[in-house]
């Protein structure tokens, strides 16, 4: 029999490219998601690229923090695990709102992780609360998985990241410029002590990124697991400036920068030591910034609007 596995948040970005490989790989998968930052056609397109193997997947339009619509889904189905992506994640936003983040991210969480324990389903991919919850109890199998700047799309270009109003993070504004939907990136920082003076990041393709969590998936049989972090990345850093030339060449564009002071909240260096995942969850990245620019203007092309498809159903100031 397949293994259940419960993915909240996977209507998103990351999320979907776990779907899809969960279900490849023979999983029966239940998604929840509010859609608040997602859109539900991921999910149909998800289940298109998956073929034959689509059929194994449902989608719940659910707010973790609805605990009734949570129960009835946990009620109607038995879990072997959940991998947990409903969240919110914007530096810049988290620094402005703190209030709205702590509701979402950790109230979800709580009521996530209570109804989970109600049902007896006792394996998960978050931090504190979870080690905490794992040193009461510790017939709770826990993996946490940091992992750094993903990038990139599935390589049919008809999934990848589709952010609501102006993008967080580097890669969608990029490709956003480069189809047309935006004038200039602005490039926030250029004093730092870099290579080049911009800042330095671990960017890893969302491929594999979702093939991590696949990997730590099956790493929750070992029964030597209790709470366990694994970092996911490529290890390497590569500026901001490394960054758009690479995707200027995979598409062929010219992007105009604009110059600006730094934002609250930016580390100057952050690239992953992956030498645990690599060594215990028996995973490698495969692919380099090569081919994460490549894949993600194959999905710009596709979708310049997103999953809306038109710049008037597209929430873009």
């Amino acid at each position: 029999m397949s293994k259940s596995i419960l993915v909240t948040g996977g209507a998103g970005y990351i999320g979907s490219h776990t779907v899809l490989q969960l279900l490849l790989g023979g999983y029966k998968t239940v998604v929840i998601d509010n859609l608040d930052n997602s859109s539900e056609i991921s999910i149909k397109r998800v289940k298109e690229i998956a073929g034959e193997y689509g059929h194994n997947l449902s989608f719940h339009k659910v707010d973790l923090r609805d605990k009734p619509a949570l129960e009835e889904i946990f009620q109607s189905n038995k879990f072997d695990a959940v991998i947990h992506f409903a969240g919110l994640k914007a530096v810049g936003e988290s620094v402005e709102k703190p209030l709205m983040y702590y509701d979402n991210n950790l109230i979800g969480t709580i009521t996530l992780l209570k109804v989970m324990a109600a049902h007896g389903c006792k394996r998960l991919f978050i931090e504190e609360i979870c080690r905490d919850v794992q040193n009461a109890d510790s017939e709770w199998k826990i993996i946490l998985l940091r992992y750094f700047n993903p990038v990139g799309a599935h390589p049919s270009g008809n999934i990848g990241e589709d952010p609501r109003g102006i993008p967080n993070n580097l890669m969608p504004f990029v490709q956003q410029v480069a189809v047309g939907r935006r004038k200039e990136l602005t490039v926030y920082g250029t004093d730092y002590k870099t290579k080049d003076g911009t800042g330095v990041r671990d960017y890893i393709h969302v491929v594999d990124l979702a093939d991590g969590h696949i990997a730590a998936l099956q790493k929750l049989s070992d029964p030597s697991i209790g709470c366990e972090v694994y970092n996911l990345g490529t290890g390497k850093g590569t500026s901001v400036f490394e960054m758009v030339a690479a995707f200027e060449k995979a598409s062929g564009k010219k992007i105009p920068l604009v110059l600006s002071g730094r934002r609250p909240g930016d580390a100057e260096i952050v690239y992953a030591a992956t030498e645990k995942a690599e060594r215990e969850l028996k995973w490698k990245v495969k692919y380099g910034i090569e081919e994460m620019c490549r894949d993600q203007w194959n999905w710009a092309k596709k979708n310049p609007y997103g999953y809306a498809g038109t710049p008037e159903s597209n929430n873009c100031h």
